[in-house]
């Protein structure tokens, strides 16, 4: 004898959401790599070389480029495949400055709703230590065929 309740679809992963979205230019310019993440939460990494600004120092543009990717692939793990999120608002914090090694960004969810989502990014270096606080806000809009 057959169940008759359906099973429930799969949830959307995130190598299955990378696979069907362009990887982008700039994330494989600054070779930002996602390691694992849900809507709630992401982890990917960046490495400092080739992502400084002239005095050496990790940019904080760099910084706030490993957040939104973060950020916007948690919001689109979200709403996709009926919809997109496109970041709105990002603001970032710099506490402490790197000059080598790889940068680690865990984004966890702060709201995940129907037209706004918003993550906090955490950056930290290969000690632990908390490089930047940002925080990205996406808009969610249909998803046009």
């Amino acid at each position: 004898m057959t169940d008759p309740t359906p099973a429930a679809p799969s949830p959307l992963t995130v190598g299955d959401l990378l696979g069907q979205l362009p990887q982008g230019a700039l994330v494989e310019r600054m070779g930002i790599r996602v390691l694992e993440g849900t809507a709630q939460r992401l982890v990917g990494t960046m490495p400092v070389e080739g992502n400084t600004q002239v005095t050496g120092l990790l940019h904080g543009g760099a910084s706030c480029v490993l957040a939104e990717t973060l950020g916007s692939i948690g919001a689109m793990l979200h709403v996709w495949p009926d919809a997109v999120a496109v970041g709105t608002d990002i603001n970032a914090t710099h506490h402490r400055s790197a000059t080598s090694g790889l940068v680690t960004g865990v984004a966890t969810a702060i709201s995940l709703g129907r037209t706004l989502c918003s993550h906090e990014v955490v950056l930290t270096d290969d000690a632990g230590r908390r490089l930047c606080t940002a925080r990205i806000t996406n808009l969610v809009r249909p998803r046009t065929p």
